[in-house]
């Protein structure tokens, strides 16, 4: 008779045991591993060969500019998803249990290492090179921030940043509110209408909106003036104003800012008007019921609801502002008292040579905008621990 403790049957036909086969899927597969290292080493420097020649051998790219995004999409695309192909590959030839643990930081290490690269290691350099001379070959300790706090076009520069994150983004959010709810009473054709048109902006770059609004600040010494706002105070009885040099009252600061809201109030209107239709509509037909006016609905039922809205826009457009560089540049390059931070840094770092100086600068824009990070970050978190 067969033992059927010892795997065998009645008929003498041997029995598999099917935790064997999972023993064997369970173990490592070293060719995997292999494999998948190597083949992600190949990808990566494959990579990086052709970016490096798209500036070192353009020729043979044919010198165009077009065969080389062509080129680029293809490799950085497509080489992306061979290297996560060969990742998966490593991981997967891992023991069964490591491979499972092992799999989800395997995908995020690649972002991480990025990260890295291009915003954690910049950073730390950058805050080095404030402790060095101008060509960051010794340290000089805290000259460099002695230098720029003693500097009076500095401390202008701070003022100026400090006048735009006033007005700007608290502009900025009131006008998208109001454009909101005013296109949410038009047709549906109409608000479609008058939301692209607010929203085109958006679709310009920095410099390119500053150009066209030089057009409008516009100043001719002799003959009809052909800047827009120029024109209209010369019909309303005035005389032509180089509007860009009147620093009295921030005059030429605040014209500045008008680029900037201009730009970014599509934006804040598109997510402000997607809160407000979000708002349930009983909570409004009961404040009616009790009898609220229109306005006391508004700012008693809706405000509050799309509170973290506003916040998270607001804050979007603050950043943006600690940030601001192109129009500033373009139209005065910090001339007649309208320089700022980014600026500052720029003309000192690229003008000047000074990048102790420049770094200097950075880490007080740095130190400047990382509370408000911090801010966004946790009302992100209570935001999603509230839904």
């Amino acid at each position: 008779m067969t033992d059927l403790s010892k795997g065998g049957s009645s008929t003498g036909t041997p029995v598999l045991d099917p935790s064997a086969g999972d023993a064997k899927i369970g173990k490592a597969q070293p060719g995997k591993i292999v494999i998948g290292l190597v083949g992600m080493v190949v990808v990566v420097w494959f990579i990086l060969q052709v970016f490096l020649a798209f500036g070192l051998r353009p020729e043979w790219f044919l010198d165009s500019k077009i065969v080389i995004g062509v080129v680029a999409v293809i490799v950085g695309v497509g080489g992306a998803g061979v290297f996560f192909y060969m990742l998966n590959m490593a991981v997967e030839g891992l023991p069964a249990k490591v491979s499972a643990k092992v799999m989800p930081y395997a995908y995020i290490l690649p972002g991480f290492a990025l990260i890295t690269l291009m915003l954690l290691y910049p950073t730390v350099q950058t805050i080095n090179y404030a402790f060095a001379n101008k060509d960051a070959t010794a340290y000089v300790g805290f000259e460099n921030f002695s230098y720029i706090f003693g500097n009076e076009a500095f401390r202008q520069s701070l003022l100026n940043n400090v006048l735009w994150l006033i007005l700007v983004p608290a502009v900025t959010v009131g006008i998208g509110i109001v454009v909101a709810v005013l296109a949410d009473k038009l047709s549906q054709r109409g608000e479609k209408v008058a939301k692209s048109s607010i929203f085109l902006p958006m679709a310009i770059s920095f410099v390119g909106a500053s150009a066209i609004w030089s057009l409008i600040y516009d100043y001719t010494a002799d003959g009809d003036q052909t800047g827009l706002l120029n024109a209209i105070w010369v019909k309303l009885g005035g005389e032509a104003q180089t509007w860009l040099q009147i620093p009295d009252f921030k005059l030429n600061s605040i014209l500045l800012m008008v680029i900037l809201v201009w730009l970014q109030t599509g934006f804040s209107m598109i997510l402000l008007s997607s809160a407000i239709k979000g708002v349930p509509e009983d909570t409004i037909e009961a404040a009616r019921i009790d009898g609220a006016s229109e306005f006391k609905i508004f700012s008693r039922v809706v405000i509050p609801q799309i509170k973290g809205t506003i916040i998270t826009v607001f804050i979007t457009v603050t950043i943006l502002v600690l940030k601001v560089f192109d129009i500033v540049y373009v139209m005065t390059n910090g001339r007649f008292e309208t320089n700022v931070i980014a600026n500052l840094f720029f003309n000192e770092l690229f003008a000047n040579g000074q990048s102790g100086r420049a770094s200097a600068i950075v880490v007080v824009l740095l130190i400047a905008v990382m509370p408000i990070l911090i801010y966004q970050v946790r009302h992100f978190r209570a935001e999603e621990a509230g839904r």
